[in-house]
């Protein structure tokens, strides 16, 4: 039977900066106690969208640490602490768990593009030295790397601690193939804003969202909806909310969402090279796009 971590929205936090990159942790906490008052199952801490891929190892560490310390067991708290280099992440999945983190997030290895056999030897090491729940993470379009049904479904096998799946590649096929595959012993979220109920159509636990450091409430909604019998409240609220989830990836995530949230009083709107601040002309729409929502007065 598949085990879940939490069910329906963890939040893929952003980490509000100041203009020159420093991380605003007033802020971040804010942020932290905004989320879990709006009702959302889960946090995730440090993923793409907490740009995790510039910050450096002391500081990866901290906001772990500070995430949890603030969520105080009032939510799951998910880690990211995937890596291309195999022995990093079995280091930071550790510390993550050391410092009480309820999960880590494990994205595949970025850039060196492994094979099927050097993905299962990669998560084996990390499930070996884990003593936490382990989701993994297909993304794809990031790393040039995917992971097919049939190697998920084998690791999925292998170590009952790894419980979960984000996926984001994009392909509802493979989806379907992974929930055919082992959709009864991985809780599959959909890594995707745009694909929440077609993922929780076939059997998906929830999603990890960029969505829901906007709209939290919504976006928790949409899931409860579903979940309640509502599928077609549930696919209204999703095309409702899609003109924004378009804006917000209207530029590289996480450009959109860190200007989103600095409207809103969370963080100067600061992001680190190699990412830049959003465009005017598509930060004037994605503020257009919150107050036609009600988010911005």
């Amino acid at each position: 039977m598949k085990q879940e971590i939490f069910r329906g929205i963890a939040t893929a936090l952003a980490t509000p900066m100041e203009l020159d990159g420093a991380i605003d942790y007033e802020a971040y906490g804010r942020l932290i106690d905004w989320q879990i008052d709006a009702g959302v199952a889960g946090l995730v801490a440090c993923g793409t969208t907490g740009e995790s891929a510039t910050m450096t190892e002391a500081e990866h560490k901290e906001v772990i640490r500070f995430t949890v310390e603030r969520a105080a067991g009032r939510v799951p708290v998910i880690a990211g602490t995937g890596s291309n280099c195999t022995a990093k992440a079995v280091a930071m999945t550790q510390y993550a768990c050391s410092v009480g983190a309820d999960a880590c997030l494990l994205v595949t290895p970025y850039y060196n593009k492994a094979t099927q056999a050097g993905l299962i030897a990669h998560y084996t090491a990390i499930a070996d030295a884990s003593d936490k729940p382990l989701i993994l993470y297909n993304v794809p379009s990031r790393t040039g790397c995917n992971l097919p049904a049939e190697t998920t479904l084998r690791i999925a096998a292998d170590f009952p601690n790894i419980i979960g799946i984000k996926e984001a590649s994009g392909n509802i096929g493979q989806i379907v193939e992974v929930a055919a595959l082992a959709g009864d012993r991985l809780a599959i979220y959909s890594g995707n804003d745009d694909h929440i109920v077609p993922v929780l159509s076939m059997g998906g636990s929830g999603c990890i969202s960029v969505l829901s450091n906007v709209v939290p409430r919504e976006a928790q909604a949409l899931c409860r909806r579903f979940f309640a019998g509502d599928v077609a409240g549930a696919a209204a609220l999703q095309c409702k909310l899609l003109p924004l989830v378009n804006a917000l990836f209207s530029e590289v995530n996480p450009i959109p969402v860190n200007a989103a949230l600095a409207a809103m009083g969370f963080g100067k709107g600061g992001v680190r090279l190699p990412l830049t601040p959003m465009e005017e002309s598509r930060r004037a729409a994605l503020l257009a796009e919150m107050k036609r929502l009600g988010v911005l007065a």
